[in-house]
């Protein structure tokens, strides 16, 4: 069984930054491609950003390239969505997705394990 747990969620005003974690209880988790996901109110959840196993490559939604930055800490289970130039349109309820298998994915159906999500909010 997988577990895993976000944080850094927070309100914060337009312009402004967070950083948010997912901690990962799961073995290799350094084997697994991790992603994140965003689901606003009355939305389809879709995808945020997306790293590999080993951190050499990201992938991005075109709403959030040049602004977020998404990395991973192998040794600490942890991987990270750090949130620059937020928006009030960044508003959503922010999920750490565990990818299952060998690529990185930008598809929400590719992802096996969810975390319970943590909630950002940008104030204009």
């Amino acid at each position: 069984q997988v577990q895993l747990v976000e944080s850094g969620g927070g309100l914060v005003q337009a312009g402004g930054s967070l950083r948010l974690s997912c901690a990962a209880a799961r073995r290799t988790f350094s084997n697994y491609p991790m992603g994140w996901f965003r689901q606003a109110p009355g939305k389809e959840r879709e995808f945020v950003a997306a790293i590999s196993s080993d951190g050499g490559s990201t992938y991005y939604a075109d709403s959030v390239k040049g602004r977020f930055t998404i990395s991973r800490d192998n040794a600490r289970n942890t991987v990270y969505l750090h949130l620059n130039s937020l928006k009030p349109e960044d508003t959503a309820e922010y999920y750490c997705a565990d990818r299952g298998g060998l690529f990185a994915s930008t598809r929400r159906n590719d992802h096996a394990y969810w975390g319970q999500g943590t909630q950002v909010t940008v104030s204009s």
